[in-house]
């Protein structure tokens, strides 16, 4: 991925969707130190350590909004002056909330997605990098990003498995929209193993992914391009 990334760093936004809703339902079944929230805004997550937050919105139309920040990753400042993260940004956007962030200044990055491609702002010419990656390491296209989201999830659990084959299986389910209990089972048993000191709530994954419509295919998604 670029430093500062580029918007073809990014994959599809329902592949990016399924991998977030993924994440939620793992963080649903234990307190792995992120809060996931579902609603009008999209899918939402914070560190609860302060360590990043993104959120990904998918509209009926086809287009999609990713923003977020890295306290660690992220300059949204150069020379003394707060960057436009929203410089050049379409009609369609949610402005209201989006200025409301901006005004926080709690962007990093603001991505949008149209017309079958990323776009974003302009960035400043020394800006060394915008955080994306450190937030979101699993957004690129390819393989590597399921593997980051594998290796994401054992090392929260401080299990050593090879949990690569398990999450490309529940990526798939969630994709068709088809995710049953066996699944969440499945997933859950190999990202935080059968012998977990802290409680592991199968139900309450389950729920939140009802929630995403990951088991029915009625809400939260459209079509992956081909």
């Amino acid at each position: 991925m670029h430093r500062p990334s580029v918007p073809e760093d990014l994959d599809h936004p329902q592949r990016l969707w399924v991998r977030a809703a993924t994440l939620a339902v793992v963080a649903a079944a234990m307190d792995d130190g992120d809060e996931f929230s579902w609603g009008d805004l999209g899918l939402q997550c914070w560190n609860s350590g302060g360590s990043y937050w993104w959120r990904l919105k998918l509209f009926e139309d086809g287009r999609a909004l990713l923003c977020g920040q890295d306290s660690d990753g992220s300059h949204t400042r150069i020379g003394g002056r707060q960057i436009d993260f929203l410089d050049d940004g379409p009609a369609w956007l949610p402005w209201e909330r989006l200025r409301e962030d901006a005004e926080g200044n709690l962007f990093g990055f603001v991505y949008w997605w149209q017309d079958g491609a990323w776009a974003r702002a302009p960035y400043p010419e020394k800006m060394p990098d915008d955080g994306l990656e450190t937030a979101m390491s699993w957004v690129a296209p390819g393989d590597d990003a399921v593997k980051e989201i594998a290796e994401g999830l054992v090392a929260r659990t401080e299990t050593e498995v090879d949990a690569m084959a398990a999450v490309r299986a529940f990526l798939a389910a969630a994709e068709a929209r088809v995710v049953g209990a066996q699944d969440i089972t499945t997933l859950l048993d190999t990202v935080c193993g059968q012998d977990c000191w802290y409680e592991v709530r199968p139900d309450a994954a389950l729920a939140f992914a009802t929630e995403l419509g990951l088991t029915s295919g009625d809400r939260g998604g459209m079509a992956v391009a081909s």
